[in-house]
């Protein structure tokens, strides 16, 4: 069905009576990863599935500011295979409606069980005389299956179209984004947390034990990279701007090889040895780009009231003259409640900006602890993990994760579906950023590479939008090869010569 013949009046609802329908509701201004699963969802419930579309006098305009008009916002919804038809609530109201139609099932967002406003609450009653309403987000997934549906080429198309027209919606154009990139080295930035050392090891797959069910290889070559909060101060480096590390370290091979790294890339760095920890080390046993497993080397306990002084001590002394701080928590012991409340008292004092992004992969951490950040970089599972909510929504997750934390700013990372930039603003501006890579080579360094790309273009007047364009091909370019290796400004720009028009 043409897109343009799903959209259909209320009049011409009552067309709808006799189907087996799932109704679905909202303003629908920016569709996200979110909107579709919850879309999915209420798809399998029915055979039609029809949405409603708040028009633009019912719309919130404190709470949305500038926005896509009712007719823009139903075509978006119109383009969704999945969707039978669109109705924009015009001279009516979502009760009456309800009456006309006579859904099978309304669904809402799990956000709505617990807060309903009177319209909600005469729907669910108009909806509970013949049907039912069902609360649902959509499953939660932290992975995808679009390579066994399209192709790679295919995927990265639709993914660089998707960027372009954002561009074109910010007004951003290649030309803004190399002023941004050249005012890098201008800024003068302090990066804390956990270093992190990960070796590469290349095998050969030899086949089966013939004693065990276990896999043999044959050991080819290793490489080491600095990673963690390391590799999150060398991406800063070698994007032009100016670079301080402070981190902890054992006294041990591995921090020779992150002392050595930081001098070639001329960053100073205030590494504390602590001999009751080892430098983290990671190995990863790969066969050509897949990885088999993983053995991590760490002691994550907290660091001592000395070390932690020392830090203290030395981010007082740094703070005047710093434009920001990054804090890239991996949650092995660095970054402690005391540290964090001293740069927050720096932040204060000298209007310094503050980044945080905190990984808790394979340990435990809450995002939440970063309070009054300017960015904050979660996961969507980091995010559920802080507010102990794996149901509900991703907007209602972001807005009371922003919320909570008195952030300016936050990137909710999707993975594979790319990443949403919200701004804690009057109007609560949100973005959907594509990934911009269909099936990436080694994506570990893809947080770290973001978070420093975002970090660098904000502290260099970039607005969240412009850094968000700017995060998201870092982030392309990172996952491209094995390891953690640092981007530099050029390379950045020539990428995004390639992909804007």
């Amino acid at each position: 069905m043409n897109s343009h013949n799903k959209i259909i009046s209320t009049n011409d609802a009552i067309a709808l009576n006799a189907a087996n329908v799932a109704l679905c509701y909202g303003h629908f201004n920016l569709i996200h990863p979110g909107h579709l699963r919850y879309l999915q969802h209420a798809k399998t419930l029915a055979t039609k599935l029809v949405v409603i579309v708040v028009s633009d006098k019912e719309l919130d305009k404190d709470l949305f500011g500038q926005h896509f008009s009712e007719e823009e916002r139903a075509e978006s919804l119109a383009n969704i295979q999945i969707i039978d038809y669109v109705i924009i609530l015009n001279n009516s109201t979502l009760d009456k409606l309800i009456e006309i139609i006579k859904p099978e099932v309304l669904v809402l967002g799990k956000e709505y069980e617990q807060k309903q406003s009177k319209q909600i609450d005469l729907a669910v009653n108009a909806v509970h005389r013949q049907g039912r309403v069902v609360f649902h987000a959509g499953e939660t997934h932290y992975s995808t299956a679009n390579l066994l549906h399209e192709n790679v080429s295919d995927l990265e198309s639709s993914s660089r179209d998707q960027l372009n027209k954002i561009c074109k919606k910010y007004k951003i154009t290649l030309n803004s984004l190399q002023g941004r990139l050249n005012n890098f080295s201008e800024s003068r930035l302090v990066v804390i947390g956990d270093t992190i050392v990960d070796n590469y090891v290349a095998c050969d797959a030899l086949g089966m034990s013939a004693e065990a069910p276990v896999l043999v290889v044959k050991e080819l070559e290793n490489r080491e990279f600095i990673g963690g909060a390391a590799i999150v101060a060398s991406h800063v480096a070698t994007l032009g701007a100016k670079c301080h590390y402070i981190s902890v370290i054992g006294k041990d091979d591995q921090s020779n090889i992150v002392s050595k790294s930081l001098i070639e890339q001329n960053i100073s760095a205030d590494l504390i040895v602590d001999t009751s920890r080892p430098t983290t080390y990671k190995t990863r046993y790969m066969v050509e780009n897949q990885k088999l497993f993983r053995v991590s080397r760490i002691k994550d306990h907290k660091i001592s009231e000395k070390i932690e002084q020392e830090i203290i001590d030395r981010l007082t002394i740094l703070a005047p003259n710093i434009d920001g701080i990054l804090v890239s928590d991996f949650v092995y012991g660095v970054i402690t409640q005391n540290i964090l409340g001293t740069i927050s008292n720096l932040s204060k004092q000298f209007d310094i900006k503050l980044y945080g992004d905190l990984q808790c992969s394979s340990q435990v951490g809450k995002v939440s602890k970063f309070n009054g950040f300017d960015l904050i970089t979660p996961t969507e599972k980091e995010s559920r993990l802080a507010l102990d909510d794996i149901e509900s929504g991703i907007e209602w997750i972001a807005n009371t994760l922003l919320e909570r934390t008195n952030s300016k700013n936050m990137l909710m990372k999707l993975g594979s579906d790319g990443f949403i930039a919200y701004s804690n603003s009057k109007f609560m501006e949100r973005q959907n950023f594509p990934a911009l890579s269909g099936n990436p080579v080694d994506v570990t360094g893809a947080g770290d590479s973001l978070f420093a790309a975002m970090s660098v273009s904000l502290s260099s007047g970039a607005s969240l939008m412009e850094a968000s364009v700017i995060g998201t091909c870092m982030a392309s370019l990172s996952v491209k090869k094995v390891g953690n290796i640092p981007i530099t400004n050029d390379r950045l720009y020539q990428y995004l010569s390639e992909i804007l028009e």
